[in-house]
């Protein structure tokens, strides 16, 4: 009678901090949470994001892929009334490839791509003063690791979980992406 009291004690603590564990591992993985500034200046909570599809990348103007701004842009066209949302963050980690000013960089992009999804002001992506959310999604994702270049794409589900990762040369209207946005949108 002890020991069947005992075991089942031993079990329910260890179910405990098991789902403990989960809870804190699946909330610490979010990386839509806290605030950032958007181009404009505003402030902008990431946890107004959650229930969308989101797809972060970090973008130059001056970069082999700039090119890719009007895929994004084609991409965010066709799936935003599905609830996808872009999230472009401008980065000067690569080749100094970013080197104007937030109102430089969104005219470039209204001017050259059209860009209506939310751009926010330039950030670090990379090493020393990374920014909070490039920390997780950088240590959550899978490969994890430091991003490699301009236009690395980070997909979040709506429930905030990292859904994949696509490298720079994965353009936005690739199979491979679409593919991922249109089964996180449709799950």
């Amino acid at each position: 009678m002890i020991w069947e009291r005992t075991l089942l004690l031993v079990m329910v603590w260890v179910a405990c901090g098991a789902l403990a564990m989960a809870v804190s591992r699946s909330e610490a993985a979010s990386p839509l949470s806290g605030t950032m500034k958007k181009i404009d200046g505003s402030e902008v909570d990431l946890g107004s994001y959650k229930g969308k599809v989101v797809l972060v990348v970090n973008v130059a103007s001056q970069c082999g892929y700039t090119g890719q701004y009007e895929g994004l842009q084609k991409l965010y066209e066709t799936y935003k009334d599905k609830g996808l949302v872009i999230l472009g963050f401008p980065a000067n980690d690569f080749g100094a490839q970013e080197p104007g000013s937030d109102e430089e960089i969104a005219g470039f992009c209204k001017k050259n791509y059209g860009v209506d999804f939310d751009m926010f002001s330039k950030i670090t992506v990379k090493g020393p003063g990374k920014a909070a959310l490039y920390e997780t999604l950088t240590s959550e994702a899978e490969p994890s690791g430091d991003v490699k270049w301009n236009f690395e794409k980070f997909l979040i589900g709506r429930d905030g979980s990292i859904r994949g990762r696509f490298r720079s040369a994965v353009k936005p209207q690739s199979d491979e992406l679409v593919q991922a946005i249109e089964a996180a949108l449709d799950g």
